[in-house]
């Protein structure tokens, strides 16, 4: 990897020269135009990912589907598809230009929702989905890669927390909007229109953000793309990515049964679980994304290297609060109880990605995005859920009760896990960032 030289300005500004002088990063309404259109592509990239989730029913019913195809069409081969394709798409933002590949893929994922709208039988549909993992892989990537090519270094925490709060903005309106314009009009015209708006916000992208400056020849543009893996050789990196492998085996479960827990144990109903649960891990997602971003920003320049610090901390009391909630004798003190672990969770993005970009410096920005992404997205959503599944199901054949509480005991575990984890990355980090 590339020397790190100390610069006057900022000790955390590190590897090579900078990607941009202070006069082509973008303030003020600029800066804000392009935060929200950044929001706006994270928050559209989630909608178009989970409304399979929503009009699942009504999409088996009108194409006669099993559920082995419903499976098929939002499971492990969407995430495989979606981890690994966000190499290659990483590495052409951080080579070339990221506005390019940024709006490049909200088109074709858009595109791809859009015709999901005609489909007629399982194959067509599938091949839809495989396009929006496509063009999703490098939205994110591309987006990062756009912030810090655009955006200067003392408000990039705000900038990754403001395109982060994208995910819990799009995931609330997804779920609400998305199943009652089903309810009404049907699921093709859902598909239609979020894949409309999609490529709307992606013509916009080219009108607001401008031309990217351009890598110097001294930045990894000219190495190979297995050159760039070597990100993961280095302890302070290897270290945040094992974090992230265990935060996928916590948040993967957690979101996919916290809704079955609350409603088979406690006896809510879908409406009840929706309002609260929904509406909490929204608001924790906004909290923690914001407030996070400009708690990185202070964590950097503040000049100690220790960059993820807080949110290893958060994850340790998370992973109390959710055991006891695993136990609790209500389903409100259940669901108070999962706030910590709906705040850590969102908490954590800025941190993460703003710390693998510090250790990758310019130029690599966008595949050590990409590299997180793939820790986070491919192993504990493939394996997650599936071990809750396995546990409950043993304890309800063995009739102990609470089975699927016992089977989300693997989030609280993974999430202390991470929270070490992250600990030792933390000062591994600060010792990488802190090398003259």
């Amino acid at each position: 990897m590339t020397e790190i030289v100390a610069r006057s300005i900022d000790p955390l500004e590190t590897r090579a020269p900078p990607i941009a002088s202070s006069r082509e990063y973008v303030t003020g309404l600029r800066m804000a135009a392009v935060c929200i259109v950044l929001l706006l592509i994270n928050a559209f990239s989630q909608i178009d990912r989970i409304l399979p989730f929503i009009l699942a029913e009504k999409i088996k019913a009108d194409l006669e589907l099993t559920d082995t195809e419903m499976g098929l069409l939002t499971g492990l081969a969407f995430a495989v598809c979606y981890a690994l394709l966000s190499l290659p798409l990483a590495r052409a933002a951080d080579r070339g230009s990221p506005r390019l590949v940024l709006v490049s893929c909200v088109l074709i994922w858009s595109i791809m929702t859009t015709l999901g709208g005609f489909a007629a039988s399982f194959m067509f549909l599938a091949l839809t989905r495989f396009g929006v993992a496509f063009g999703e892989a490098g939205a994110v990537p591309a987006g990062h890669a756009l912030i810090v090519r655009k955006i200067g270094p003392e408000r990039r925490g705000l900038a990754i927390g403001l395109f982060a709060m994208g995910i819990p903005l799009g995931t609330m309106v997804g779920f609400a909007a998305g199943g009652a314009i089903a309810d009404v009009f049907g699921w093709r015209v859902v598909l239609i229109g979020a894949g409309a708006i999609g490529i709307l916000i992606g013509l916009l992208t080219i009108l607001v953000s401008g031309p990217t400056p351009p890598l110097p020849t001294s930045a990894s543009r000219n190495e190979s793309f297995l050159r760039t893996l070597d990100l993961l050789s280095s302890p302070a990196f290897r270290s945040l990515f094992t974090g992230t492998i265990f935060l996928g085996f916590a948040g993967a479960p957690f979101y996919a049964f916290s809704i079955p827990f609350l409603i088979r144990t406690h006896g809510f109903t879908a409406t009840e679980v929706g309002v609260s649960f929904g509406m909490l891990q929204g608001l924790m997602g906004i909290i923690g994304t914001l407030g996070g971003g400009r708690w990185f920003d202070f964590a950097v320049r503040s000049g100690t290297g220790k960059v993820l610090g807080p949110p290893a901390i958060l994850f340790l009391i998370a992973s109390v609060t959710t055991t006891a909630a695993l136990f609790a004798p209500t389903g409100w003190m259940a669901i108070a109880l999962f706030v910590p672990g709906m705040l850590s969770f969102s908490f954590m993005l800025p941190w993460g990605f703003g710390a693998a970009h510090l250790i990758a410096g310019p130029g690599r920005q966008a595949q050590a995005t990409s590299l997180v992404m793939i820790g986070s997205g491919l192993l504990g959503p493939a394996l997650g859920p599936l071990i809750v599944g396995i546990v409950s199901d043993a304890a309800s054949a063995a009739d102990i009760s609470n089975g699927l509480g016992l089977g989300l005991l693997i989030v609280p575990l993974s999430t202390v896990l991470a929270g070490i984890t992250l600990l030792i990355a933390n000062q591994r980090v600060g010792a990488f960032l802190r090398q003259p």
